[in-house]
């Protein structure tokens, strides 16, 4: 059997992405970013999930499991198109701002150009063609989400509140209270049906042009969903939720060496049972949207599916959860069964992991997760040393979106964890984040995985996201498509090819029947 093709990634979610206003696209940002990929003989695209973010901008606490994130739909193409006009174009929020060099997200800007846009779209739709309305009416109905979806989005912006604070029987998701309630507001759930209907369109043409140049993209799967989601109000019954809104358990994990108090999610936790008795559905539904949005899935938190850590509903620490099994053999075999044998899907299997959380991850053949920050602490058996990266079933980063950027890890160690790096350099560390890229690159792993600011060299201005806070997070962006990010993407792709990675390896994380 010949030697395994294994393959580079870089980290980078789309509201990242520069040549667009105000924020990162679906539209020529990411077609862009595509070519450049596979002009430098990188392989791997890897985002964070596509979905509507909450309030803070994070989009592991979405109101939305199914629908993606109105921000990215790109007004430009619209009007290429012919479905905003261009003078509507010249009035949306930002369109002032020049896509060249641009800065930080401004989250209440975006929002505000993503509703302009949503009613461009309405404003224009009755002039498209009886053609067009026919193919939008079709992928309506092939969309079981879309009408809950419509409707709790336009619920949420008529009451500003949680779904528990809305009318009872709106609240109860009351079909016949509904069905009167949408008669009211039929121009609003339209406006939202049509603005999924584009970012769908739009996403799948940058998932062609990603096939076309042999780019895998690699997304995001969240464990838990929000309490303040359509998934939790039209499904409460699977969620330990109840009418009021009030959590009869919650989630989290138990106090550890980094906090005395465990960490608490405040998101409910599945009745198990109940998803059993309808063959896992919703997750199965949940999953092959997923798959529809990208090659790969991440599945965060992944030890859940082993055994889960459930905290009574009213606490307020993590102190007093117990460990309860989950049913995830079952569920992910219901999963691969559905994908006719592959479970295309990595382990977010990062911190204390336990044998039985080693065990599901192996017996499913799912690659695990390494990151080189957490490797020198000065202890051998280390499981994040390169020496001790085994196989080949591996996805190595030199840190992830929750990470602090590599340089500004490197400015943070201790001097004794920087000699112990630079041993292993022959001394001298004046390019952290690149170094432990050569250090990935001399693993067996199939797939190595930067995030953009680690290419960039940039330190901790440019950290994406700071968990256990709440501001400041989700809203770097890269400035320009020109100079030092063309250069760092052709020095990363040079130096993984000297290291023997191609664009092609990471179609073995999807297919297992092949390791």
């Amino acid at each position: 059997m010949s030697a395994p093709a294994r393959s580079t990634g870089v980290l980078l979610h789309p509201t990242a992405l520069p040549g667009s206003p105000v924020c990162g696209s679906f539209g020529e940002p990411s077609r862009r970013w595509i070519h450049l990929l596979a002009n430098n003989n990188i392989g791997v695209w890897q985002i964070l999930p596509l979905a509507p973010p909450d309030g803070t901008g994070s989009p592991y606490n979405s109101p939305s499991c199914f629908a993606l994130n109105p921000w990215f739909l790109d007004a430009d193409d619209l009007r290429r198109n012919g479905l905003i006009s261009h003078e509507d174009l010249q009035k949306l929020p930002g369109s002032e701002e020049s896509s060249d060099n641009v800065g930080n997200l401004d989250l209440e800007l975006v929002q505000r150009r993503s509703y302009g846009v949503a009613d461009a779209l309405l404003k224009g739709w009755a002039k498209q063609s009886k053609d067009r309305h026919q193919k939008f009416e079709i992928w309506c109905q092939q969309q079981p989400w879309l009408e809950d979806h419509a409707h709790f989005t336009v619920l949420h912006d008529q009451y500003r509140e949680a779904w528990w604070g809305w009318p009872e029987e709106l609240a109860r998701h009351n079909h016949k209270a509904l069905r009167s309630w949408s008669e009211r507001h039929k121009d609003e759930i339209l406006r939202v049906k049509l603005q999924q209907w584009q970012l769908n369109q739009q996403w799948e043409v940058i998932r062609e042009l990603a096939r076309s140049k042999g780019i895998l993209i690699f997304g995001d799967l969240p464990f838990y969903v929000s309490a303040d989601s359509v998934d939790v109000w039209s499904n409460r019954h699977l969620f330990s939720v109840k009418e009021n809104g009030e959590l009869t358990t919650q989630s989290g994990v138990p106090p550890d060496y980094f906090s005395e108090t465990g960490q608490l999610w405040g998101s409910p936790v599945y009745r198990w049972g109940r998803h059993r008795l309808t063959r896992f559905r919703w997750w199965r539904q949940r999953f092959s949207r997923q798959r529809q949005l990208a090659d790969l899935l991440r599945l965060d938190h992944f030890r859940a599916l082993a055994a889960y850590w459930a905290v009574p509903g009213q606490d307020k620490t993590a102190e007093k959860g117990q460990w309860q099994p989950s049913p995830g053999r079952s569920l992910l075999n219901k999963l691969r069964q559905d994908g006719k044998g592959q479970l295309p899907m990595v382990a977010e299997d990062l911190g204390v992991i336990t044998p039985d959380v080693e065990a599901l991850r192996d017996e499913f053949q799912l690659a695990g997760m390494k990151v080189l920050q957490f490797a020198f602490d000065g202890l051998n058996d280390n499981p994040y040393l390169p020496e001790n990266i085994i196989g080949r079933r591996w996805v190595v980063y030199t840190g992830t979106h929750d990470n602090p950027t590599t340089l500004g890890w490197w400015n943070a160690l201790d001097q004794d964890s920087r000699n112990r790096i630079g041993a292993r350099v022959s001394g001298k560390v004046d390019s952290p984040a690149w170094q432990l890229l050569d250090m990935a690159f001399a693993t067996s792993a199939e797939l190595v995985i930067a995030p953009l600011q680690d290419l960039l060299h940039l330190d901790n201005t440019a950290r994406f996201n700071t968990p256990g806070t709440s501001k400041e997070n989700w809203n770097w962006r890269q400035k320009t498509f020109e100079n030092e990010l063309e250069g760092a993407l052709k020095g990363y792709g040079e130096r993984g090819s000297i290291w023997g990675r191609s664009r092609k390896g990471a179609t073995e994380l999807i297919n297992q029947e092949e390791r």
